[in-house]
């Protein structure tokens, strides 16, 4: 048996035990090695659907369906009851739900539900400043007009809801919020901000600055990797090449900065000792960012060689000395990400999101599989 095969099938099996252990809440980050719940009411949900959507297709086994299909029942009462959803990340949390269930099962309901959610997504534009506000309420003194580089990794819900209604104006916010993104969030040296600042009346260009990073000129790993995949999935859908350049420079500075044990610290720029917290998950999403890419890159592009040699040194590192094969009581399928180091907030732990991109990335290299972002 295959080396992914074999950590596939314990992904299998993990979730299955899950499955039991959560019931109907849905998990978010570990705290002593247990997943801490939440009855549906954050912004990291979605990728529990999506693991339990992606163990389904791999395995065929009905409970990852069934499971599934309840998530998406969840996730049809948190939008009728507008349950936390005053944020951005309205596309991770449906994407991998209502809409894998409709690209799956071609349902009508989710598919509904999936356009009703690109509705919710696009009531957070602003096109006095051409971005999508990334938290809190319009006008607010702090976050007003703000946006964050995760932000790439929901517009694919604007795309996809242009693609299935014909309506321009979710294919134009989406194109003009990532271009916002590729000017203010991309610096010079292939580096990116996490967050950038804009004035809410004028519309000028204020700073850029960090969340999560180390500091506000750092470059946080998970930005770098939402950056990644997100301008590849840009690149798909708009054929934009200025989204594909963007996304194999950002790769590049990434792959350039690897460790000796192959996987990321948490902040490209945080001092390195033996305290230094890495980020599993920073890893994982750029190795289905990468394997997009590889998807569209012709075989003599200059870049391609590079490309792949990161995705093996990727995988190898996160198969070798973060995933938790052998490990049967474990909730969690990659060690060591980390939440936020700088607040504090599990530092150190599993993450839900690391976990769903891990099994992405397997599924894309055994089963030619292109996760939930597009038909």
């Amino acid at each position: 048996m295959r080396m992914w095969q074999q950590i596939m099938d314990d992904v299998v099996q993990k979730t299955k035990q899950n499955i039991e252990r959560y019931g109907d809440l849905f998990p978010h980050v570990s705290l002593n090695d247990q997943y801490l719940l939440n009855d549906n009411t954050d912004w990291t949900d979605g990728f529990w659907s999506g693991l339990l959507w992606l163990c389904y297709e791999y395995s065929g086994d009905e409970s990852f369906k069934e499971a599934a299909r309840r998530t998406v029942a969840s996730f049809r009462k948190r939008l009728d009851n507008n349950i936390a959803l005053d944020h951005h990340d309205i596309g991770f949390l449906y994407s991998l739900s209502s809409k894998a269930q409709w690209m799956i099962e071609g349902d009508e309901e989710a598919k509904q539900l999936t356009i009703e959610a690109a509705d919710v997504l696009m009531g957070r534009w602003r096109p006095e400043i051409g971005i999508i506000q990334a938290w809190g309420p319009k006008g607010d003194p702090d976050n007003g007009g703000r946006i964050i580089i995760d932000c790439l990794m929901n517009l694919p819900l604007l795309y996809w809801a242009h693609k299935v209604t014909g309506e321009q104006k979710y294919y134009d916010v989406a194109v003009a919020h990532a271009e916002q993104s590729r000017r203010f969030l991309v610096r010079g040296d292939d580096s990116s901000y996490h967050t950038f600042y804009f004035d809410q009346e004028t519309g000028d260009a204020l700073r850029g600055g960090t969340h999560q990073g180390y500091k506000d000129g750092s470059t946080w790993t998970r930005g770098q990797a939402w950056g990644i995949y997100g301008f590849a999935l840009s690149y798909h859908y708009t054929k934009n090449e200025q989204y594909l350049e963007t996304s194999i420079r950002l790769a590049k500075y990434f792959l350039e900065r690897l460790p000796e044990d192959l996987v990321v610290y948490w902040d490209f720029d945080a001092p390195v000792n033996a305290e230094t917290k890495r980020d599993s998950s920073a890893s994982a999403i750029t190795a289905c960012g990468i394997l997009e890419l590889l998807k569209v890159l012709p075989a003599d592009h200059e870049d391609r060689a590079t490309l792949e040699k990161g995705l093996e040194q990727t995988m190898k590192g996160l198969a070798e000395g973060y995933s938790t094969v052998g490990k049967p009581d474990a909730q969690g399928l990659l060690e060591r990400g980390s939440y936020s180091v700088r607040g504090g907030h599990s530092p150190d732990d599993y993450m839900i999101w690391g976990d769903y991109y891990y099994m992405e990335a397997l599924m894309r290299i055994e089963k030619g599989h292109k996760g939930y972002w597009y038909e």
